[in-house]
């Protein structure tokens, strides 16, 4: 069984990166720029904004935090993406969620120039993407599908499982590893909570996909013997053995499923990592004007 490491493979990809930014720098060219928008003082927001912000100073990208309130109207929120969608020296926006409820998310992002969303949530990156043209794919997602290639998982002609329907996760997920390519051309099944006889879908599965949002949801009697397993979740919950107080856990119940498959990712250290390193790519990605010319 092999446990997919994605803690190793993000700095891999983030050791490369930074290689080709070295190369910019040499030969004079433009210093990729990423700016991320915090609306709030959400703790797990902070944190994730703080780790792509440290991740760029790491491999040599610019970077711009811009921090609003919590109580930042709907306009002007806009008005902030407007102005980073019209200066040139950034290439990369991303717009940390959640959002304040007061705030649309379908305005926010539809309002950010396609070519600098380089979190791949816009209207005509997804569309790109679902029609196999070049764009700046959802970097969890696209972060799994790097996984699943430097690992030479065999994607071609099995059965993929993917549990759960998010736009950020599952949904764009299940369109990769359908469509037309390596990693993809596997036979997709799209299951959520809706889904009746779900324990026989998954069973059926060479490579399960798990992103339900529920802790340990998983267990090994949903898990097809040498099936590929990727956990998608990231839970904490209390564990007084720990310094910290709480440990993470993912959908999937790891100790058991891990005796049935061929291969798994764990977490922390599979999924999570290469969000960031995904991003990361996009941006250099955006910089050297290589998905909008």
């Amino acid at each position: 069984m092999i446990v997919i490491d994605g803690k190793k493979t993000s700095q891999d990809i983030k050791s490369e990166i930074a290689a080709r930014v070295a190369e910019i720098k040499t030969e004079g060219g433009k210093i990729p720029h990423l700016a991320a928008i915090l609306v709030g003082n959400d703790g797990a927001s902070q944190t994730y904004v703080g780790a792509k912000v440290k991740s760029c100073h790491e491999i040599g990208f610019e970077s711009t935090l811009i921090r609003l309130e919590e109580t930042v109207s709907e306009q002007e929120l806009l008005r902030v993406v407007e102005k980073v969608n019209e200066n040139p020296d950034i290439d990369g926006l991303i717009v940390q969620l959640p959002l304040p409820n007061h705030i649309s998310v379908e305005k926010v992002t539809d309002k950010i120039k396609p070519e600098k969303d380089v979190d791949g949530f816009t209207p005509a990156n997804v569309g790109r993407m679902t029609l196999n043209w070049p764009a700046y794919v959802a970097a969890t997602p696209y972060g799994i599908v790097e996984l699943l290639k430097r690992y030479e998982i065999e994607t071609s002609g099995k059965h993929c499982v993917v549990i759960g329907r998010s736009h950020i996760v599952g949904s764009p997920m299940s369109i990769l590893m359908a469509r037309n390519g390596n990693p993809g051309n596997a036979t997709v099944t799209l299951t959520h909570s809706r889904t009746q006889n779900l324990k026989e879908i998954t069973q059926t599965a060479d490579i399960l996909i798990v992103a339900i949002g529920k802790p340990e949801f998983v267990t090994a009697d949903m898990v097809k013997e040498g099936a590929v397993v990727i956990d998608v979740g990231i839970h904490r919950i209390a564990d007084s053995s720990k310094k910290s107080g709480f440990r993470l856990i993912g959908d999937v119940k790891f100790d058991e499923v891990s005796q049935k498959a061929s291969a798994i990712t764990p977490v922390p250290g599979g999924v999570g990592p290469m969000t960031i390193a995904s991003l990361l790519y996009n941006t250099l990605q955006a910089a050297e004007k290589k998905i909008y010319p």
